[in-house]
């Protein structure tokens, strides 16, 4: 799969969907998924001019974007996958970041991380607003309580929401039920929408999509 041809396809339909939804496409920052993938496969992407890149896994990031972070200066890299209390530390001196805060043991570590490295990445809530067993994040009922508990209790400050839709789902009304989350609790950044549904997440007001196989191709098996 040619990569860079892939990029410059899903930046030709975020501008259509921003154009559709009356929107600056300057307001969408698209997140290049990049888990699984190797540095060979990430750098015609980075040639094409992005530079905003997910991962899934602190140990995989920290494995193989320092090299190419010393070649390509002004990479932001964005934890897109769960995040486990243990690897706070890491991900707080990694990444710029940090997608998948689910439950009231990690946010006190990212609260205890960010004040000893004096490092403060974007920090997103992850609403799983299915009310899936099977999946993390904060249910849409309990979201505004947790919330209060990031900024009261632990001094954190957050700055959007995440999301993943049930797959078996119509997208939109998950897009738009973590957006009226985030209007009452006052924060500006979305992240939602992937490789198949980010010009929807777009209409419902998305500032950063995560997309990995459109750009990529189909994924490698994690190691």
């Amino acid at each position: 799969m040619n990569r860079a041809d892939g990029l410059a396809a899903v930046r030709e339909e975020i501008m259509r969907a921003c154009r559709d939804a009356g929107r600056d496409p300057a307001g969408v920052t698209l997140i290049a998924v990049s888990k699984t993938f190797d540095a060979e496969a990430i750098v015609p992407v980075i040639a094409g001019g992005q530079r905003v890149f997910g991962e899934n896994r602190v140990q995989e990031a920290k494995a193989k974007w320092p090299p190419l972070i010393a070649r390509h200066p002004g990479i932001e890299l964005h934890l897109v996958g769960s995040l486990q209390s243990n690897k706070a530390r890491d991900a707080v001196a990694f990444f710029d970041a940090i997608h998948s805060l689910d439950r009231e043991s990690l946010a006190e570590a990212l609260a205890k991380e960010t004040a000893l490295q004096a490092r403060k990445p974007l920090l997103f809530v992850e609403i799983n607003t299915g009310a899936e067993p099977q999946k993390a994040g904060i249910r849409p009922q309990e979201a505004d309580a947790f919330l209060a508990a990031c900024r009261d209790s632990h001094g954190l400050t957050i700055s959007g929401l995440m999301c993943i839709p049930p797959v078996e789902d119509a997208p939109a009304p998950h897009f738009a039920l973590t957006a009226k989350i985030a209007r009452r609790n006052g924060l500006a950044l979305l992240s939602m929408g992937m490789s198949a549904d980010f010009p929807v997440a777009i209409a419902f007001g998305a500032t950063h999509v995560r997309v990995g196989t459109a750009i990529f191709g189909a994924r490698q098996a994690a190691g």
